[in-house]
């Protein structure tokens, strides 16, 4: 399967809420899509499939392909601390994500297009690889020759999200990753326990 770039209001509807962010789409038809929409009845989910579903809605809204996924929490369940936690903890500290929450990017999947041609450095060095796990004390920054972007220019304009886990400075362009989030910072509404008890099957 490929990374999925089809319409993301449709994803956003399936799962009931708006896991891209803002969406004008998805507040006109927040009801499951398809040709019955809001009228269809459908019986009581099973708990394999509502384990399933809380899986896909992380994977979608970090944009991670199952593989991906699946290393992240296998890396989670090797590591100290609760393993849900973790899990969110890693796919917040990757390098799209962060660009993301630091507001140089309307959404993760600008902010992968991003690393992806090269925009943004990491310590100084150029980073184009979107996964990249960052560590405590990380300085993020966009690129010199890249600082005058008109999409960059818009997205650090309309900048409105502060997280205690970042630091970001708007005369250098650049920000601190200072620890991996704590669970209660990480805004996304993803119960991880489901996603352990599936992949503990």
């Amino acid at each position: 399967m490929a990374r999925y770039r089809g319409p993301q209001t449709k994803i956003a509807r399936k799962f009931g809420e708006a896991i891209f962010g803002e969406d004008k789409s998805f507040e006109k038809r927040n009801y499951p899509p398809g040709q019955h929409g809001n009228s269809r009845r459908r019986g009581k989910k099973s708990e394999y499939a509502v384990q399933l579903q809380e899986k896909q809605k992380a994977k979608y809204t970090y944009g991670i392909l199952e593989r991906q996924f699946r290393n992240i929490f296998e890396k989670a369940s090797a590591s100290r601390g609760i393993t849900g936690e973790v899990l969110l903890q890693l796919c917040e500290s990757r390098l799209d994500n962060v660009v993301y929450r630091m507001g140089v990017s309307p959404s993760r999947r600008a902010a992968r297009q991003m690393v992806n041609h090269r925009h943004i450095t990491v310590n100084g060095e150029v980073v184009n690889i979107p996964s990249y796990i960052l560590k405590k004390g990380d300085v993020v920054a966009i690129r010199e020759k890249s600082k005058s972007l008109e999409v960059i220019e818009n997205a650090l304009a309309n900048r409105n999200n502060v997280y205690e886990w970042l630091t970001w400075n708007d005369e250098t362009k650049q920000g601190t990753f200072v620890k991996a989030p704590e669970r209660v910072q990480i805004p996304e509404n993803i119960n991880e326990q489901l996603i352990v008890e599936l992949y503990s099957k």
